[in-house]
Order: C-alpha cells, then structure tokens, then sequence
C-alpha cells in the first residue's frame, strides 16, 4: 500500500521481491506418557535438550535441511483436552476424564524446530478483493512447505520416537506430518544481499532504495535455518544500529 510516483512497485520493492521469500521454521511433535508425574505444564517452556541433527548430510538422508529438538510442554489445559490427549485413550465420558488427569501431569513432548526453504512462490500479498474494516486490502497469505521440509520434519519425528522408546515411556504418539498454515517464526520478504534486483536490503541492513530506510528484523533473512531466530535477530538488530550510529556520525543519514 505504499505504492507512489516515486515507488510504483511500493516503497523500496524496485526488485520486486518484498513480501517475497516467507519462511516459517517447522515445528513436528511427539509425546510421551511417563509413569510419574512430571508436571511439565508448571516447568519453563522450553528444555534444548539435542543439536545433533542441526545439520544433515542432504545426500545420506535424501533431503536438504536439519533442525534440533526441544523437550517442552506445548499445551494449555483445554488444548490438552481438545488436541494433546492420547488417541490411544477413550475421547469422551468418565474414562477420557480420568485420563485428562493422569496424562496431563504425566506427558513431556518432544517438538522439533526445523528448516524452511526458501520459496518464492511462499509469499505475503494484498488481497484484491477483501478488505478490512477500515476498507484497505487484507493481507493474502500464500504458503506451502517444500517436500523436503516435509521429509526433515518426518526424520524429526522419528528420531523423537525413538527417545520415547528409549525412555520407556508408557504411551507415546506423534502428531501428523501436514502442510503448514501458521507459524510462530515469520522469516524473509525482505531479503538482505548485495544485488539490489535480487533483494531488498544491503548487508549494512540499508534498503537499496531508500537510504535512510533500515531493517532489522526477521525479514531480512535468507534462510530460516533449524533453530529459534530470536537471538538472531536480536543481533542483527544490535549491529544495524552499529551502523546506523556510524553513518550518522559521518553524516550519511
């Protein structure tokens, strides 16, 4: 919506490539039933608890890409009830509620976090005939996963199954392999590189177009890679303002 005179394509978009490139990091899940009590849902959100598979050898498992697993209780009381408990257990009346009870304080999940490639067709658009309530385009969201981004989740799931026997938990499940549509970490649409017709910004986080216009977040990457993004971000956000502060004491800016 910031298309003008001066920026036909939308403000710093002469590439074309803004919204372009929207990577979501993978998040496949698996649980365990322990026989004692764990009380995960009282604990911190997250343990990192294995790197070894971060990155894979594309060649010996027949897809690009890796990630890490974490050991972290994902749900609230009603998602436990309507998504986490065990298809194994009855779903409904006394018995399901017994076991609420018994697998809630008892069940740690093993959630990956893997790769998302880099597609342009996955992309973050306006939408040429909704509009909000304020009567401006909503946004088009249009994504799907890599098959193999699907196949690095489903390895992910296995290695985490094989955990979960290896503990010897009581019942273990993991969930489906499916098509992403959500995602926690939003990555891409405005890509860091040195050619401005192939991306939006340069690696001193300027915009091609505009030079007083900086990024710093988590648009500007190219790749998703397999781990959370946020202490990424964070310094890529400290070192923008590096240069910031630099090109203005130069009087660049």
């Amino acid at each position: 919506m910031s298309k003008s005179n001066q920026f036909p394509s939308g403000l710093a978009n002469s590439s074309g490539l803004v919204g372009k490139y929207l990577m979501f990091n993978t998040f496949p899940i698996t649980g365990g039933l322990f026989e004692h009590q764990l009380n995960e849902y009282k604990s911190i959100e997250v343990t990192r608890i294995l790197q070894d598979f971060y990155e894979l050898d594309a060649q010996k498992v027949g897809f690009y890409g890796g990630g890490g697993m974490d050991a972290r209780f994902v749900w609230t009381p009603i998602q436990f009830a309507a998504f986490g408990i065990s298809p194994h257990v009855p779903q409904w009346g006394s018995e399901y509620k017994q076991a609420l009870q018994k697998y809630f304080t008892r069940t740690m999940y093993l959630t990956g976090h893997g790769t998302s490639l880099p597609l342009e067709t996955n992309s973050i658009t306006l939408d040429e005939t909704v509009k909000d309530e304020w009567g401006l385009p909503a946004i088009c969201v249009t994504y799907k996963d890599h098959p193999d981004d699907l196949a690095n989740q489903r390895f992910l799931v296995a290695r985490s199954m094989e955990i979960l026997e290896t503990a010897k938990v009581l019942d273990r499940r993991s969930f489906p392999v499916e098509e992403q549509n959500y995602g926690f970490h939003l990555l891409g649409t405005c890509r860091m590189g040195n050619d401005p017709k192939s991306s939006v910004i340069n690696a001193e986080h300027r915009s091609h177009d505009v030079p007083n216009l900086f990024l710093c977040d988590g648009s500007s990457l190219v790749t998703s890679g397999g781990g959370q993004p946020t202490e990424t971000i964070q310094a890529l956000a400290f070192r923008a303002s590096d240069r910031i502060t630099a090109l203005a004491k130069k009087g660049e800016i």
